[in-house]
């Protein structure tokens, strides 16, 4: 049976033109034309939109827009086409050299197309922040497009003690579930930091609280959390509330920058460095060498790639976390260094982030309807692209992510 050709077959056409190879996944347009591969994922063209998005944004922002935005959509596995399109960069290091006569080309197919016209708006989903890189104001404001989207929404996503982190998976029994993973690693940050009962803990970046209410409930310590999320501290109030650790937890709204009390016995910082950007990572390392006493020990867990470059890309960076950046985890060791401590140990976990991303992946997909009614269908599309692009980027080592402990070291005594 011959297919229809039409709108599927020109954009075909433009698309080998400019990659200079064929198509890794097929193509639908709106008119029900389909061209390319039948066997995998198709990539779905609803409206004109879609490609005058691409046309003014001919990079990954201008298809994350057109994703989020519903223009443009995938039939099949999300992540089996971008780990089709990785692959193809890959093999054949896309850099696409048009010359005048392809882009005269190209103009002239996408009048004929319909497509030409002004800039469409952006996604209402995307980030627009105002003011100088990493201010204090700027920060609240990163943090609150991520982190405040509802705290009904990430119980829905995340497992129940609500840590947005990479788990740490110690068995493939099929009983062993995500939970499991996480009160592993919450375990395993402990121990690392060799927390007893009295000891006084700092959680910088604390999220929903997984670190200071695990670590004061199953190593009697008390713990304090900062957080720039008003929506975090408030479900955190609540949690201690419910289980009687009012002398036990403290959680504030601070930045880390702000931060006078201490010294500490221990301090944690799990996924938060990302946060602070390269300009004022020593500041931060600064920070938790005051924050712990002599002879205290510091578990910092953080993601890494292997250059420095904003967190993800343009994707990351204009949905879903503002101003991150993510170094070469040498790089973060020796500004750790840098600031004092001594570095005892490196543990690279960038296996257990994909089994934690595929869960979390599989979760939103099973609760589809329920999230989009929360958030609306854009913010659950970025949310479906976000999981899509990170599972990959950890599988195929572009990412990764490390827990980095260190020692402020003791003061050497004096020869008598």
């Amino acid at each position: 049976m011959s297919r229809k050709q039409g709108v599927a077959q020109t954009l075909a056409e433009l698309v080998e033109r400019v990659l200079g190879t064929g198509l890794p996944v097929g193509i639908r347009a709106w008119d029900g034309s389909e061209a390319g591969p039948t066997d995998g994922p198709v990539a779905v063209v609803r409206n004109r939109r879609a490609l005058r998005r691409l046309l003014w944004d001919p990079n990954e922002l201008g298809l994350a827009r057109a994703y989020v935005s519903g223009d443009l959509d995938v039939d099949g596995d999300l992540g089996d086409g971008l780990r089709q399109f990785w692959a193809l960069a890959r093999e054949k290091k896309l850099r696409p050299k048009l010359s005048f006569s392809d882009r005269v080309g190209l103009v002239t197919s996408a009048a004929r197309l319909g497509v030409l016209g002004p800039r469409p708006k952006a996604p209402p989903e995307e980030a627009r922040l105002r003011g100088r890189l990493h201010t204090r104001l700027r920060d609240r404001a990163a943090i609150a497009h991520h982190y405040d989207l509802s705290n009904e929404f990430y119980s829905k996503v995340l497992d129940p003690h609500m840590a947005y982190s990479s788990g740490y998976w110690t068995s493939d029994d099929p009983g062993y579930t995500l939970t499991d993973a996480q009160r592993d690693k919450l375990d395993q940050v402990c121990r690392k930091l060799e927390l007893r009962p009295g000891m006084r803990l700092l959680d910088v970046g604390c999220g929903w609280g997984s670190m200071i209410l695990h670590a004061a409930e199953h190593y009697g310590v008390h713990a304090t959390g900062i957080t720039l999320s008003a929506q975090q501290r408030e479900f955190i109030e609540a949690r201690i509330k419910e289980r009687g650790l009012k002398d036990k937890v403290t959680v504030r709204l601070q930045d880390y920058r702000e931060l006078s009390d201490g010294p500490y016995d221990a301090v944690s910082s799990i996924e938060m460095g990302e946060h602070v950007g390269a300009g004022n990572y020593p500041v931060y390392t600064a920070t938790l060498y005051r924050a712990v006493k002599p002879g205290g020990r510091v578990l910092i867990q953080q993601m890494s790639r292997g250059k420095v470059a904003p967190g993800g890309g343009a994707f990351i960076e204009g949905y879903v976390a503002p101003d991150m950046t993510m170094s070469p985890v040498g790089t973060t060791v020796n500004l750790i260094e840098e600031a004092g401590f001594e570095v005892r140990d490196v543990e690279a976990m960038r296996e257990h982030y994909v089994r934690t991303v595929d869960v979390w992946a599989q979760t939103i997909e099973d609760r589809w309807d329920e999230l989009v009614r929360l958030v609306g269908e854009g913010q659950a599309r970025v949310w479906r692209l976000y999981m899509a692009g990170g599972s990959l980027a950890f599988e195929e080592n572009r990412m990764g992510v490390n827990q980095i402990l260190s020692v402020r070291p003791a003061p050497i005594p004096a020869v008598v």
